[in-house]
């Protein structure tokens, strides 16, 4: 008895020196240097960033984001593993990477005289600056000069934005009606979603998120700046200058490589808009060639076809060569991740019968992982949203809801105000939610679009 009870201890003791010591760097205060010879001995490379539409984020399961896939680039011309860890502020971002907590800011930090003196900027030198969000098409011609905005509506976030508007309107003389946006569940994301419905006239953003918005909203004018340039880039420790120098190479020779371009064009040129087209033949009663394998295998989950045909039209339009600005893929639009688990075979990603069996398949697991909804239509809506999103993210929108008094287990005014929430700092930075930034109006629109197709669906075409 006295040996086990002293074997149990010491194999705690054992287990927390290997395992708590595992993702710890060296304190950078310390006189052991912990540079690229020690990281490229460790195999892993430790990037700090903050979650965010441009830099960090979890979709369908899966790690995105334009520094992400720099970083992993990066990571892997070094022959090194990545490991992303994520903080809530810029501030938080400076104090991780200075208490040894990862080895790198990938991120579009400002560069400023007051981090000089910890930090080696590093990377590629980005140039950023502030413009008017506005419609390119409508009624009104789009603003070419600031002396424009005097007597017009912009609508900003506190802060930097709202700042800027301020001290240009004192250049300006005044004039400019500047409104102050201080709803917190209330993004600038959200606000040029409010722009490109033609809700509010103008707002502001800086030009990479502009840029990015763009790809969403083709209707957006994003040519007006409004501030001098700001530079950014990455970092790291001052006591890290072969890192940085690594950095910096790496950024200037491949910066016209196919792997970066790709990237680029991924978030800040490539629509994310479907084209969508109507039903095949009303007359003959089909909704697509490929109603047969709906009714094939809607009823291996229980489904109506017509809902299967509905989710299919809304992914890909019905288009089996469809890949997205995410890299889903087929008919059904399956993340590469997603089919391989689902059984698809390398290459048949397009096959529409594999794309359907897939999708199919990855539903009933999905709703198994849902069980906890007993109403099954309610469930539904549920699956429809996590199928866009990846469950992470419902899960969060769910305790989210649960933690402000709403019902977690309806979705309709309920849970899918709380997915809108999670493109909000202050809602994904939350401790109930466990997978940080999503645009979830996507996934707002996605659940309300299938199930108002399918109605109509069911209206025109025979079950």
């Amino acid at each position: 008895m006295g040996v086990r009870t002293l074997i149990i201890p010491l194999f705690l003791v054992l287990f927390c020196c290997v395992f708590g010591c595992k993702n710890t760097r060296p304190n950078p205060v310390s006189e052991n240097a912990y540079d690229l010879p020690q990281i490229k001995d460790s195999g892993e490379l430790v990037v700090l960033t903050l979650y965010s539409s441009t830099s960090y984020f979890i979709y369908r399961g899966q790690e995105m984001g334009f520094q992400y896939e720099l970083s992993d680039q990066f990571a892997k011309s070094l022959g090194l593993k990545l490991r992303i860890e994520v903080a809530n502020s810029v501030d938080e971002l400076i104090r991780k990477l200075l208490a040894g907590e990862g080895d790198m800011i990938a991120y579009n930090l400002p560069v400023t005289k007051e981090w000089k003196d910890s930090l080696i900027y590093c990377g590629e030198d980005i140039i950023t600056h502030q413009v008017i969000v506005q419609q390119g098409k409508g009624k009104q011609k789009p603003l070419k000069d600031v002396t424009e905005l005097i007597g017009k509506d912009i609508y900003v976030k506190p802060g930097k934005y709202y700042d800027r508007l301020v001290n240009l309107n004192d250049e300006l003389g005044g004039g400019i009606q500047i409104h102050e946006v201080t709803n917190d569940s209330i993004t600038t994301e959200d606000l040029i979603t409010q722009v490109a419905q033609g809700k509010i006239p103008y707002t502001v953003a800086d030009n990479d998120l502009a840029k990015l918005n763009k790809t969403y909203y083709p209707n957006l004018n994003i040519d007006l700046s409004i501030s001098f340039d700001q530079r950014s880039s990455w970092a790291v420790r001052k006591d890290c200058p072969e890192l940085a120098a690594a950095a910096t190479k790496w950024h200037e020779e491949n910066m016209t490589s196919p792997a970066y371009t790709a990237s680029m064009k991924r978030y800040f040129e490539n629509s994310k808009m479907m084209p969508h087209s109507p039903i095949l033949s009303l007359r003959e009663g089909k909704i697509s060639h490929y109603d047969d394998l709906f009714k094939k295998y809607s009823k291996d989950i229980g489904w109506d076809w017509r809902m299967l045909a509905s989710l299919a039209y809304t992914e890909s339009n019905f288009d089996t060569t469809a890949v997205s600005w995410a890299g889903a893929k087929g008919l059904m639009q399956l993340m590469p991740a997603t089919a391989r688990a689902m059984g698809v075979p390398p290459g048949k990603e397009q096959n529409p019968e594999e794309s359907v069996k897939a999708a199919v398949k990855y539903i009933a697991t999905t709703d198994r992982s849902l069980s906890m909804i007993p109403d099954k239509q309610e469930r539904l809506s549920f699956i429809l949203a996590s199928y866009n999103a990846g469950l992470g993210h419902i899960y969060d929108a769910m305790a989210l809801a649960e933690k402000y008094g709403k019902n977690k287990l309806v979705w309709k005014d309920n849970v899918e105000n709380f997915i809108l929430l999670k493109s909000n700092e202050e809602y994904f930075t939350d401790p109930v939610c466990k997978n940080g930034y999503f645009r979830g109006i996507e996934t707002y629109n996605f659940v309300r679009d299938i199930l108002s197709r399918y109605e109509s669906y069911k209206k025109k075409i025979k079950a």
